[in-house]
């Protein structure tokens, strides 16, 4: 299909069906033809990563019935052109092989590469083939056949060879996170003050990743939060925190007085990493004036964030975790190689959503 200024879009507008005149994302529906525009790419898909906050809500929508799952997944796709969970405004990220590039294309492909989607799956056109078949529904990860579409101002990597694809589509789902910390952090310690930080859900993929990352950009302490004690040894067998904690963060005044007591004063920073809903006045509660909370989860509301922060006085900068960073991706690989504690973690988790008992 040969591209014209009418029908060609750096950023996608071409393959917006409904309605007329908004951006991929706050599309309803996108054009999945396999067809390439000259600055597009087509990626043979291999493997969905499903965000964290989408994947609970409709687990829980269905009671945890793998099948269930698995067909309203399918017919989001298949109704969507793309994975873009209704509820939640969340989707994801995928893992393929570069099956066409456009002659146009500045995204430095070639036929053959393995590469993983940086950009959320509420945006990339997506047209699944074998109603993902192989996959039970009972994890995050989804092996499946189809094809995307990438745009030419859509954000890839490839895969390092040494990194398999499950764990290449957990870390890139969340690769923005660690990024985001580090210059949050250096920040903070260019205005002459080492900060404490806290890091909620610090035993999941960002959570251990924005841990890792704060230590490297010049924390002086590092706590991590997590909601029970299973997660607690898991954090603790991993070294990255100096102080594990094990609390509610949607019971704010509990959080608040265990997190405080335990860190020895407020946060500096604080990182909001858990896939469920109502701990913005946790977080809120346990940054100190002049403080930074970065929220990553798509179950954050935004209005309570906002306004529970002006109803408690707090004098505190609130971030929006948008998942891109200029080099994020080259940045979490790095730490994939470099950190054993988490390597450790994402492959625990991955082998425990496996059904696996990685202890």
């Amino acid at each position: 299909m040969t591209k014209t200024a009418q029908e060609g879009s750096a950023i996608g507008l071409h393959r917006v069906l409904e309605p007329a005149g908004v951006l991929p994302q706050a599309a309803h529906r996108l054009d999945t033809r396999p067809q390439l525009w000259r600055d597009e790419v087509r990626i043979r898909v291999e493997r969905l990563n499903l965000d964290a906050a989408s994947y609970r809500q409709l687990s829980a929508k269905h009671n945890g019935d793998g099948s269930l799952i698995r067909d309203e997944v399918c017919a989001i796709i298949r109704e969507r052109g793309k994975m873009h969970n209704p509820v939640t405004g969340s989707g994801g990220m995928l893992v393929g092989v570069v099956e066409e590039v456009g002659p146009d294309s500045a995204l430095g492909f070639a036929v053959g590469d393995r590469v993983t989607t940086l950009v959320s799956l509420t945006l990339t056109p997506l047209a699944i083939t074998d109603g993902l078949r192989d996959w039970d529904g009972l994890s995050e990860q989804v092996p499946a056949e189809g094809h995307a579409i990438l745009f030419g101002r859509s954000v890839a990597a490839v895969v390092p060879d040494e990194v398999p694809p499950p764990v290449a589509t957990a870390l890139m789902d969340v690769c923005g996170a660690p990024a985001l910390t580090a210059r949050v952090v250096a920040d903070h310690v260019a205005r002459g003050r080492a900060p404490r930080v806290v890091v909620i859900g610090a035993s999941g993929k960002s959570g251990s990743l924005s841990l890792v990352a704060a230590r490297r950009a010049g924390a002086a302490q590092l706590i991590g939060v997590v909601p029970n004690e299973r997660e607690a040894r898991r954090l603790r067998e991993a070294g990255l925190a100096d102080v594990v904690v094990v609390a509610d963060a949607r019971d704010a005044v509990a959080f608040a007085a265990a997190v405080s007591e335990a860190a020895g004063g407020p946060a500096d920073v604080t990182a909001v990493c858990v896939d469920v809903a109502g701990c913005e006045g946790s977080a809120i509660l346990v940054t100190g004036d002049r403080g930074t909370i970065i929220f990553y989860s798509m179950a954050t509301s935004f209005p309570a964030a906002a306004l529970g922060a002006e109803g408690l006085a707090a004098d505190v900068t609130m971030l929006i975790g948008n998942g891109y960073a200029a080099g994020h991706a080259e940045y979490a690989f790095d730490l994939l190689r470099s950190e054993p504690g988490v390597r450790t973690l994402f492959e625990g988790r991955l082998a425990a959503e496996a059904g696996v008992d990685a202890k």
